[in-house]
C-alpha cells in the first residue's frame, strides 16, 4: 500500500554540502563537489548549557534540522519528529567502556547523560519547545528506509507534520573498524500531509520486492553517498533539486527495497 506526502523543506549537512542551498547547486551540476570537511558547528536553537553538554552526534543532527527549519512555514515546535541514527554517538560508548575497564571507573556524567540513543531528540524538544509526538529509532544501513516509513506512518495515519533527521558521525578506533562511517554527515526533511506553499514534491512510497540502489553518476558524490547511512538520500536530494519527477530505490533489508516516488 503506498503512502503518500509532501516535501515542505529539506536540510543537509555532509563534506562539501554544508546547507541546502549549496547542495542544490552541487547536485543540479551548477557548482562543482568540493568534499571539504564541515568547520565546527554551534546549534543555533540550543541554549547555552545545553549548547556546552551536547556531544557531537546532537550537533551533526541539529545542523540539518535547523537547515530545514529554517526553510519551513510550519513552526518548529508544531512539528512531531522522527529522529534516525544507525549508531547514534559511538564515542560516548567507547569512552564509557574505556572508563568502566580502568580501577576507579570514573565515568563523566555529561557522557552519561548522553548515552541514550534518543539523546538528540531530547536537545530538540528543549530548544524548540516541542511537546509532539518523538520516535528515534536506527535500521544500520537501512536506516533511510525505515526512518521514512515511520515518518510516512504518522504523516497519514496520526495526521501530523514532522521533521524526519537523520544523522551519524564516525566512531572512533577501534569501533571504526568493525562500523566504517567516514563522514559526520545529517540530512532533515519536514515532511507534511497536505501540500504547502512552495512544496518541493509529492513523496509515494511503497516497498517492492529486491532492486539495486539507487546511485549518485557522480563518483565523489557516490562515495559520499556510501559514506554514511544519513546520505544515502543523495539520489532523492538530487530529484529534489531539480525540481522534477523520478523514482528513488533504497535498501530495505529482507530482500525488499523502498520505492520512493516523487511527483512536483
Amino acid at each position: 500500500m503506498k503512502q503518500t506526502m509532501y516535501v515542505c523543506s529539506v536540510g543537509i549537512a555532509a563534506p562539501g554540502l554544508p546547507d541546502w542551498a549549496t547542495a542544490q547547486a552541487v547536485l543540479r551540476g551548477e557548482a562543482p563537489y568540493s568534499g571539504a570537511e564541515l568547520p565546527p558547528y554551534q546549534p543555533q536553537l540550543l541554549p547555552p548549557n545545553e549548547r556546552r553538554r551536547a556531544p557531537p552526534a546532537v550537533r551533526q543532527a541539529f545542523r540539518a534540522a535547523e537547515d530545514a527549519v529554517s526553510r519551513s512555514p510550519r513552526p518548529p515546535a508544531e512539528l512531531a519528529t522522527v529522529f534516525a541514527s544507525s549508531e547514534a554517538d559511538m564515542g560516548i560508548i567507547h569512552r564509557i567502556c574505556t572508563a568502566l575497564n580502568q580501577p576507579a571507573r570514573v565515568i563523566s556524567p555529561t557522557d552519561f547523560h548522553n548515552t541514550v540513543h534518543n539523546a538528540a531528540a531530547g536537545y530538540w524538544s528543549i530548544a524548540v519547545g516541542a511537546r509532539g509526538p518523538s520516535n528515534t529509532l536506527c535500521g544500520h544501513d537501512v536506516t533511510l528506509a525505515v526512518a521514512l516509513l515511520e515518518t510516512a506512518a504518522q504523516v497519514t495515519t496520526d495526521d501530523c507534520d514532522v521533521l524526519l533527521v537523520l544523522y551519524d558521525v564516525p566512531p572512533p578506533p577501534p569501533l571504526y573498524q568493525e562500523r566504517p562511517i567516514s563522514s559526520s554527515s545529517s540530512v532533515a526533511l519536514v515532511l507534511t500531509r497536505q501540500r504547502e506553499p512552495g512544496c518541493l514534491g509529492e513523496l509515494s512510497l511503497d516497498v517492492v520486492p529486491h532492486a539495486p540502489d539507487s546511485t549518485m553518476s557522480d563518483a565523489a558524490l557516490e562515495a559520499l553517498r556510501l559514506s554514511n547511512p544519513a546520505t544515502r538520500a543523495l539520489p532523492l536530494l538530487q530529484l529534489l533539486a531539480a525540481g522534477g519527477a523520478g523514482t528513488v530505490y533504497v535498501q530495505h533489508g529482507d530482500g525488499q527495497t523502498l520505492r520512493i516516488q516523487l511527483s512536483p
